[in-house]
């Protein structure tokens, strides 16, 4: 449906023609327009005046364009538009009328009473996608609830399960880890909504919520005994709760080893020179070895605490038996399996300098994903767009000047 956008002597990613209107904001949403963008897709982001909130988050060389916002915004074109003012819900519904998809990350309630519900974006593109990602479905009591990143890992059981291995308390994992597995959800759920529209000629709603979305993502390790009715036995996966899966104590450091199937084991225990152990009750198939994972685990603990981290990595690399250094976010920059492949990419930013960014995922031989926009500034966009929807000068001019829209240097 879209005109044009890739910047000249750019290569057109595989989801060229796509175009998405972002109306999402801070991580969950964001990541899933930023993913369907690197893949090509012409991603307009609709900010608010005060902007996306992520945009305040430092690191930042200059106010608004806080690092993580950079990570989450390239290959899109941002445009502001005060969807409280009837204006900007126009220009908001103009730019729906050419667009395949439209997302947003708040409750639906809000949506409506900004006059963009589905019936409304519907109405002027009947073909359009209509994608919410918010936190919980529209079914159920919790409807309408607010819903956080840490809010749903606890509330799926994420932080409990910390808690279950290791006795301690609860913790979240320090990554946003329902925003961006949701994220992804979200993305899949556009290009299947979006396939299905180009066969049949018409649009759908869609709903992601994240407390179901991340409830799968957790059950499916974790429904363990209750898979079966009446339950066999407790929730869980017993690997993934034992106390001794986490990185090895070597005699210098750490390690990240799992030895997990027959071959893996019976060279283990050649490097080790125990060979024995090969036809051991405990370890000698892997329902027996998942019977009694903790002192399988334990086992493996004790011994790699003998020798060196090299000397490890030279044994087990050897044998076959899987093996990585244990990084640090610090050290993962100097990763040379990452260098050799581009995946920190560096680049000049029109008004941050220099950056550097992770790469897009994957790799397509005729229609390559890439960073063919950098991070737009707040409004950067915002003319240009307004143009492509039809508006001439005259009416941008009277839009700015009652901050309806916005340019760069009129955010405040």
């Amino acid at each position: 449906m879209t005109t044009e956008t890739t910047p000249a002597g750019a290569t057109k990613g595989p989801l060229h023609g796509l175009r998405i209107l972002d109306l999402t904001a801070v991580v969950m949403g964001p990541y899933a327009t930023q993913t369907l963008g690197d893949l090509g897709a012409d991603v307009v982001k609709v900010e608010p005046p005060a902007g996306d909130n992520l945009r305040a988050v430092g690191p930042m060389r200059h106010p608004g364009m806080g690092a993580m916002a950079m990570h989450l915004n390239r290959n899109k074109r941002s445009i502001v538009l005060d969807l409280k003012q009837p204006e900007g819900r126009d220009a908001c519904l103009r730019l729906a009328a050419d667009c395949d998809a439209l997302v947003y990350n708040v409750r639906p309630q809000a949506m409506a009473r900004l006059g963009l519900g589905y019936e409304a974006v519907a109405a002027v593109n009947p073909k359009i996608v209509y994608i919410g990602a918010f936190g919980y479905g529209e079914e159920g009591p919790y409807a309408g609830k607010p819903a956080y990143d840490d809010l749903i890992q606890g509330a799926v059981g994420v932080a409990s399960l910390f808690a279950r291995q290791s006795g301690a308390e609860p913790r979240y994992a320090p990554v946003t880890l329902a925003d961006r597995a949701v994220g992804l959800q979200a993305a899949i759920a556009l290009l299947a909504a979006v396939f299905s529209a180009q066969r049949t000629g018409r649009g759908q709603a869609v709903e992601v919520p994240m407390f179901e979305a991340l409830a799968q993502f957790v059950m499916g390790d974790h429904l363990g005994g209750h898979s079966f009715e009446p339950p066999i036995g407790p929730t869980g996966y017993a690997r993934l709760l034992a106390p001794h899966r986490k990185p090895y104590a070597t005699a210098d450091g750490y390690l990240s080893v799992l030895i997990y199937n027959d071959k893996h084991w019976q060279s283990f225990f050649e490097v080790i020179g125990r060979p024995e152990l090969r036809d051991a009750p405990m370890f000698g198939t892997h329902t027996a070895r998942a019977a009694n994972i903790g002192a399988v685990y334990a086992f493996v603990a004790e011994v790699m605490a003998t020798r060196t981290c090299d000397a490890w990595m030279a044994a087990l690399e050897a044998a076959d038996v899987p093996v990585a250094r244990l990084h640090t976010t610090d050290s993962l920059l100097d990763d040379p399996h990452l260098r050799a492949v581009g995946f920190f990419q560096e680049s000049d930013h029109p008004s941050e300098g220099r950056i550097r960014t992770p790469a897009p995922v994957g790799r397509y031989r005729a229609t390559p994903a890439g960073i063919r926009r950098h991070a737009p500034r707040i409004g950067e966009h915002s003319v240009e767009l307004l143009r492509e929807a039809g508006y001439d000068d005259a009416v941008i001019a009277d839009l700015l000047a009652r901050r309806v829209t916005l340019q760069p240097e009129d955010a405040r």
